[in-house]
């Protein structure tokens, strides 16, 4: 493995770097936010929900338009650095929120600039390296992402840690010292890809993205559909934070088990990848998937705090084994031309199906008007199942 890193060429070390100082600053807040609103602000878990699930769609339609804009172009690094500027922009505005239409707002604009440079920066990496060492170099660029993760979520502990410790709710002056801190990594994320990228021209594709997938081939229309499918019951992760609050997790012990889930995940991606460049790239991904259906059910079952603590964990190994290798997929299914509209197709895809997979399992969990749902467990045995039918279709269809 590493005499393959030596292979990774600059603008895959350097857009991993920006990955790293972006995914500071966002898992120093994400986590928070569902807590935040809950604790703080006194708003249900519906509309925490709904938040998720319409930022993440509302995003994922500019995923297609900046994926296309980026072939039709040729160029990719403008749109990226874009999109992380407008990410940094979007911070301040949690130092003001007292509503949580100000935190839709601010989820609208965090993910309205994830949206225009995912698809673009995803097709940067893959133009900067041959298609035999892909695996390397998504995973390379997810360790380094969930390693900011774990960084961010390090310096959330320490300061929710001054601020209110052992305490099970979090108050607003802790969130606004977190909210400050993460001002520095967001902007100097953008500061570094403008600094250190380099523009990779490639031929120009115009022709106008559209929600079809004609324009690709049958192996990557059925990969999409199996995709859907698994992301239908993987809704937004503030349930999994919700559901380790409500069996008595405290505000210090939630961000504890996501910094463990983030370290496994960092330290376990790039080798995943690596592997995913020396056997089939679905293998990994069926085991990843299969895991997934165990940690799922097992939250559903879970009612103690060191139950939440390996399944955190192995939540981190399933990440591993399919976030960097599903984008080393798209990137094997299309051909040079059409790389950022599929990427974009694809990010779009799973964005889209956030909404009603975060909808289902708040209805599952909750319930509606005068039905009080099937309780906590429920969204999780839904999305277990569903991940067995998706790994079981990614094996016999996909081919």
């Amino acid at each position: 493995m590493i005499q393959q890193a030596k292979r990774v060429p600059r603008n895959v070390w350097v857009l991993s770097g920006v990955s790293f100082l972006r995914d500071i600053a966002s898992e120093m807040l994400i986590h928070l936010l569902p807590l935040f609103l809950a604790n703080v602000l006194g708003v249900r878990t519906g509309i925490i929900g709904l938040i998720e699930g319409v930022a993440e769609t509302t995003a994922s339609l500019v995923k297609i338009y900046s994926g296309w804009l980026s072939d039709k172009l040729g160029r990719r690094k403008g749109l990226t650095a874009t999109g992380y500027g407008l990410a940094a922009l979007a911070t301040p505005l949690l130092l003001i929120a007292n509503s949580w239409p100000v935190i839709l707002l601010y989820r609208f604009i965090d993910r309205l600039g994830k949206g225009i440079r995912t698809a673009p920066r995803d097709a940067l990496i893959a133009d900067s390296i041959s298609a035999q060492h892909r695996g390397i170099a998504f995973g390379l660029h997810r360790a380094a992402d969930t390693g900011g993760a774990f960084v961010g979520l390090l310096l959330a502990i320490w300061l929710v840690w001054r601020s209110q410790t052992g305490a099970l709710l979090l108050n607003a002056s802790t969130f606004h010292t977190v909210v400050s801190w993460a001002l520095l990594p967001a902007f100097l994320a953008v500061v570094v890809l403008l600094w250190g990228v380099k523009e990779i021209a490639k031929p120009t594709q115009a022709t106008p993205p559209k929600f079809s997938l004609r324009g690709f081939d049958r192996r990557y229309r059925r990969f999409l559909v199996v995709m859907v499918l698994f992301t239908l019951g993987n809704s937004t992760d503030a349930f999994l934070i919700l559901r380790a609050q409500s069996a008595g997790a405290s505000v210090l012990l939630v961000l504890a088990m996501i910094a463990g889930f983030n370290l496994v995940y960092s330290l376990l991606a790039t080798p995943a990848g690596a592997l995913s460049d020396r056997i089939e790239r679905r293998k990994v991904m069926v085991g990843g998937w299969l895991l997934y259906a165990v940690v799922y059910l097992g939250f559903a079952g879970a009612h103690s705090t060191w139950h939440f603590w390996l399944l955190y964990a192995l939540y981190g190994v399933y990440y591993a084994f399919t976030e960097g290798v599903a984008k080393a997929v798209v990137a094997d299914m299309a051909p040079s031309e059409q790389r950022g509209a599929a990427f974009g197709v694809y990010h779009a895809a799973i964005g889209l199906t956030v909404l009603p997979a975060s909808v289902i399992a708040g209805l599952l969990w909750q319930g509606a008007g005068g039905w009080l749902g099937f309780g906590p467990a429920a969204p999780f045995l839904f999305g277990g199942g569903l991940s067995v039918v998706a790994a079981i279709l990614l094996w016999r269809w996909v081919r």
